[in-house]
């Protein structure tokens, strides 16, 4: 299994261009950082989870040319404004896409997006078939899936986990019973957005935290505010098991 990190940033903070802190303008490549989402190759499968407004922008930059699956964690526009873009895997793919998102979710793109689903189907429109995502185990041909809850505030998001892989962002509180199916991960990445307390996010301090609380053999931080610093400097405070990742970062399990 490889997964590539597509984007490691977050709308959150996102300053105007004429911001004149050290991330914004900085050379490292690092430290450019677009919209959080994640693709998973296994089995010869590739899903992509979460398509936000740089999803045309990563899937051309990876040279992306087959989809199997999108799959939503939470509504949010910084992951979901992209989502029109996978009209081009129709017409590459010459099949519609299997999304599979929540009640609410499919709510929310039924509403945004109310053309793909009109009685009238312009020519060229994203073709989809919409699954219903439940906290519970499910599967996409043949490649098992386990859905992890969290809390994004009051607002329940999923996190998922592949075989030893655990990606969870957008969160700020994890039950109990949640966090027992992200145990013995080999990899685990958590949303850790910047130092200062906010109220639906981990600070790097709680994701740090977490992490010693679930010991996987390494964890990576994503949906990183430019409030957190640079990449380098930040860096040097962590654990040795924990990394900040970047965008193109790419892990094989």
């Amino acid at each position: 299994m490889q997964i590539t990190f597509l984007g490691t940033g977050t709308s959150q903070g996102v300053p105007i261009v004429a911001c004149p802190c050290n991330v914004c303008h900085s050379s490292d490549p690092k430290d450019k950082r677009l919209r959080s989402s994640i693709l998973v190759e296994t089995n010869n499968r590739t899903f992509v989870i979460d398509t936000g407004p740089d999803f045309r922008q990563q899937m051309l930059r990876e040279n992306i040319t087959k989809m199997d699956a999108v799959i939503f964690t939470h509504e949010h526009k910084d992951h979901t404004a992209g989502f029109d873009d996978i009209r081009a895997f129709n017409f590459v793919n010459k099949r519609k896409m299997d999304v599979y998102a929540s009640a609410r979710v499919q709510e929310a793109i039924r509403r945004e997006y109310a053309y793909i689903f009109s009685d009238f189907k312009y020519p060229g429109i994203p073709e989809i078939n919409l699954h219903l995502l439940e906290n519970k185990l499910f599967s996409i041909e043949g490649v098992a899936i386990i859905p992890i809850e969290v809390l994004h505030y009051k607002l329940p998001v999923f996190g998922f986990r592949f075989g030893d892989f655990t990606y969870v962002t957008d969160a700020n509180y994890i039950s109990d019973s949640e966090k027992e199916k992200m145990k013995n991960s080999k990899v685990l990445v958590l949303n850790a957005l910047r130092k200062e307390p906010h109220i639906s996010h981990f600070t790097l301090e709680q994701a740090i935290e977490l992490v010693k609380e679930l010991k996987p053999e390494k964890a990576y931080f994503t949906h990183v505010s430019h409030q957190l610093g640079l990449q380098a400097e930040i860096q040097k405070e962590l654990p040795g098991n924990i990394e900040i990742a970047f965008d193109g970062l790419k892990i094989n399990l």
